[in-house]
């Protein structure tokens, strides 16, 4: 319901000199906040291993903190070595037994059962999702959601069709996949990486972020009561120990992560010479280019949806904004406009824009590298908001006046801060936006289709969005380059990672 508050002041326009109504004198939403009464919460979660919830076998509970209130709302367990054992020999029967005796058409059934079991608890998901990360329930349930049923659906239809995804060679799966999990996108990435593994012929032992375990553990229950047999899909909770066991067991085929690209590195050392296969899916501070040619108000909601919303978290993020000096002012006047109606606050209301960061140790980098570009002479400039007194919030944030020698245009931020370089030529703005180790995305703005393609040929990124970002879809590959990945997730060439292919005769 709409909420009229009358009274308050005005300013002048920078550009028109006209007056105008400042963001709290226009018309807000009253909250709307989603229900928790069908998340299906819990108070213990345990480990989930061949069928069940298992307690840790020799591990405690931690506690699972509420971002948007940094107070515990769950009890998780702490798996530890004899668990991912535990987990693994159950992945290795099962692959051994029901599941590697299914007919691939069968086991795209089971895919089809869980994709359709995700839509009809949507709203449970995206709740429990919210609740965990902290992202606001608008992107969990409109953004999350719809593409996790989207990649079951889409490998689902793939189960029995392999045999046409690789010309003249017979694939077969590999045995048991390791996947670990980022925070950010926990049951997006979660499906993901399972739906390809297991249309593949493959079974999975998967090791969620430590703060954002919920809702991978929910997915592997809903698994279990949709027909997947046990030991099919194994959640093992817990911290980086848990996680190094899993990727150095002695049983596992094939190790998939997402994460930063310090860890990936860490784990491509750990399994060099193990003959097991590698997906890594690892970030780097993105770019847009914006160009005077550009359709300026639609870049503005491009780069605002991928610097700001689900908090500037995405491994993609758009952090980085290249715009051409022409039209410098005019383009981040409108963005500072723009910024000024992003509602910062729940993420269970349904009017929230931006909701907390991940964790303390999340909100304590952000704040640091936002000390950082200021140290450096950066010019900052924050959306003034009073941010709830509990929890990780962090108002949107933009630096202009950034050189490529700061660490802001260098180093992966993971929040809603957004860093703004210039550029004069097509040629200096290639090399500002390869100008990182990193190079995962990038987004190109322009009218101009020439400039498009042959900026894409130049841009070192696995994907290059073109007059828009954050546009994903299960049928078309994505990964990096650089120091942004290894392999391709989506898509026929995604499903590379996760079979061993044969000869035909």
């Amino acid at each position: 319901m709409l909420k009229l508050i009358e009274g308050g002041g005005a300013s002048q326009d920078r550009r028109s000199g006209e007056r105008r109504l400042e963001f709290g004198d226009r018309w807000p939403y009253e909250p709307s906040p989603e229900a928790i009464d069908r998340a299906g919460l819990r108070d213990r979660w345990d480990a989930f291993i061949d069928g069940r919830f298992v307690p840790p076998a020799e591990g405690g509970y931690a506690a699972d903190l509420c971002p948007a209130t940094a107070e515990p709302f769950a009890a998780v367990a702490e798996s530890t070595a004899a668990d991912v054992d535990s987990a693994v020999a159950a992945a290795r029967r099962a692959f051994e037994g029901a599941w590697g005796r299914l007919a691939p058409l069968e086991r795209g059934k089971h895919l089809f059962r869980l994709a359709r079991a995700v839509q009809e608890r949507a709203r449970e998901l995206a709740v429990l999702e919210t609740l965990d990360s902290g992202k606001p329930i608008q992107a969990s349930r409109d953004f999350d959601l719809p593409l996790v049923a989207s990649h079951l659906f889409h490998h689902a239809g793939w189960a029995d069709k392999l045999e046409w995804a690789f010309h003249g060679r017979t694939p077969r799966p590999l045995g048991v996949a390791a996947q670990v999990m980022p925070w950010n996108f926990p049951l997006l990435m979660a499906a993901w990486k399972i739906a390809p593994a297991l249309a593949c012929g493959n079974t999975v032992v998967l090791k969620p972020a430590e703060t954002t375990p919920l809702s991978a553990l929910r997915l592997a229950e809903i698994a279990s009561e949709v027909g997947f047999p046990p030991g099919v899909v194994n959640v093992v909770p817990g911290g980086p120990s848990v996680g190094a066991a899993l990727v150095t067991h002695r049983g596992v085929d094939q190790v998939a992560f997402t994460g930063s690209t310090e860890v990936g590195k860490v784990i491509r050392r750990a399994v060099a010479g193990s003959g097991k296969r590698l997906l890594l899916e690892l970030g780097g501070p993105s770019a847009h280019l914006v160009f005077a040619d550009a359709p300026l108000d639609q870049a503005v909601e491009g780069v605002i949806a991928g610097a700001f919303f689900h908090q500037g978290q995405v491994c993609c993020a758009g952090a980085r904004l290249l715009v051409e000096e022409s039209v410098h002012d005019v383009f981040v006047a409108k963005l500072r406009d723009r910024m000024e109606t992003l509602r910062v606050g729940d993420p269970l209301d349904k009017n929230t824009d931006l909701g907390p960061v991940g964790s303390a140790a999340q909100l304590a980098r952000v704040r640091e590298l936002v000390a950082s570009a200021e140290a450096e002479g950066a010019a900052r400039y924050s959306v003034a908001r009073e941010l709830p007194a509990r929890g990780w919030y962090v108002a949107p944030t933009l630096f202009t006046g950034v050189a490529l020698a700061h660490r802001i245009a260098r180093e992966e931020i993971f929040g809603p801060v957004l860093a703004v370089l210039t550029f004069r030529t097509d040629t200096e703005a290639v090399r500002k936006a390869n100008a990182t180790s990193s190079g995962l995305a990038a987004g190109v703005w322009t009218s101009h289709p020439g400039r498009l393609l042959e900026l894409a040929r130049g841009l070192e990124a696995g994907v290059v969005w073109a007059n828009s970002y954050h546009r994903f879809d299960p049928t078309s590959p994505f990964g990096g380059c650089k120091e942004s990945g290894l392999g391709r997730e989506g898509g026929r060439q995604g499903l590379a990672a996760y079979v061993r292919l044969e000869e035909d005769a």
